[in-house]
């Protein structure tokens, strides 16, 4: 704690003084900012090492680095971090991951590592085999303490149908949700969607209301595709890019929401554990949630999806492809989850949608939002 030197007493001598005033801090300044920036905090935790770190997620507020040694913990508060002490690296802990992953195809599955937890979180929903349980099973036997197995009466689906999401688009049978508008070096504009939405490249977008065109669909990815790289593979998640060229539109860098805003987007990153997310869509209208897990497997309806991101939000048939965001910055493309046809307080604490992370797709078609 820092004193007021001015209130010790005269009669101390030049020398105590002098000791106590060694012993305080010399300036506010040499106390470190606290660390608030998701990106700052994920290259910090890069820094000191998969074996050192577990993770990082969000608490009240702040941005938690979970480590396994003290100095490494110390690292975290010289930056201005909260440390927090736990069991297992984030090495072991996507060891583990992996082990869920070579199980193969098993509907209804989602898995993924919890920093907070320091666990590798596995979601049974309905309609998985008692055998295929039995082998998610079996692994978390052999990893005592690292796998929490948790159970949603719902089953899993694509929103594919009836989609839409900040605007409603469509494409031959199709409505679809478009995401966020993107551009490339050259100032070509790409809307991003689901690239379940339409499985081929070629295909025409509309908008929905006023059948204006949109432009072609160029490349996509769902498990096949132009290009399957989403979480450091050829494995696959699930984006398309149309060439918004159409000569009635007026692409704009913005998500319209349900209520009538607007909101202007500016940055895109990797989403953080906990992180608070809206989730805008024509037919659920607009939902808040956030971040229950990062870089996930999910398997839904025999389709096996990875580098995806888990969530809290709510979403219905006519949603997916609209975008995931935290302010002014995109994070997610809606791909799909739990069964709902209502969203609604009731049901709160067991939704569970799913998304592609929106860096990922601009990484690798150089692309940026605006």
């Amino acid at each position: 704690m820092k004193h007021d030197r001015n209130r010790l007493a005269p009669t101390l001598s030049v020398a105590l003084l002098a000791v106590i005033a060694a012993t305080l801090p010399a300036s506010a300044e040499e106390t470190p900012k606290p660390l608030t920036d998701p990106t700052r905090a994920a290259a910090l935790a890069q820094q000191l090492g998969n074996d050192r770190t577990g993770g990082v997620y969000y608490k009240d507020g702040r941005l938690v680095v979970t480590v396994t040694d003290q100095a490494a913990a110390q690292t975290i508060r010289d930056a201005g971090g909260v440390p927090k002490l736990v069991a297992r690296s984030a090495t072991e802990l996507s060891s583990v991951h992996h082990k869920l992953d070579r199980l193969g195809n098993i509907p209804n599955t989602a898995w993924g590592i919890e920093a907070q937890a320091n666990q590798v979180g596995v979601t049974i929903f309905d309609g998985v085999p008692a055998a295929s349980q039995a082998r998610i099973k079996k692994v978390a036997a052999a990893h005592p303490g690292a796998i929490r197995i948790d159970r949603i009466r719902s089953k899993l689906r694509f929103k594919a149908t009836d989609l839409r999401g900040a605007e409603k688009i469509e494409s031959g049978r199709w409505y679809c949700s478009a995401g966020f508008n993107t551009k490339n070096s050259s100032g070509a504009i790409y809307m991003l969607t689901a690239g379940h939405c339409e499985e081929r490249t070629g295909n025409i977008w509309y908008v929905a209301y006023n059948r204006d065109r949109i432009g072609t669909q160029t490349a996509y990815n769902f498990g096949t595709g132009t290009e399957g790289f989403c979480d450091g593979v050829t494995r696959a998640c699930d984006w398309a890019t149309v060439r918004a060229n159409g000569p009635s539109i007026n692409p704009l860098g913005m998500v319209r929401y349900g209520s009538g805003d607007y909101r202007q987007i500016d940055n895109s990153r990797y989403p953080m554990e906990r992180e608070e997310i809206d989730r805008v869509g024509a037919f659920s209208k607009d939902t808040t949630g956030h971040i229950t897990r990062n870089n996930t497997t999910v398997n839904i309806g025999g389709k096996t999806l990875y580098g995806m991101f888990e969530s809290s939000v709510c979403a219905l048939s006519g949603d997916s492809g609209g975008p995931a965001l935290n302010g002014r910055t995109a994070l997610g493309l809606l791909s799909g989850g739990t069964d709902e046809t209502v969203c609604n307080s009731s049901s709160s604490g067991t939704y569970r949608n799913y998304f592609t992370m929106v860096q990922t797709v601009l990484n690798q078609r150089g692309l940026h939002v605006y």
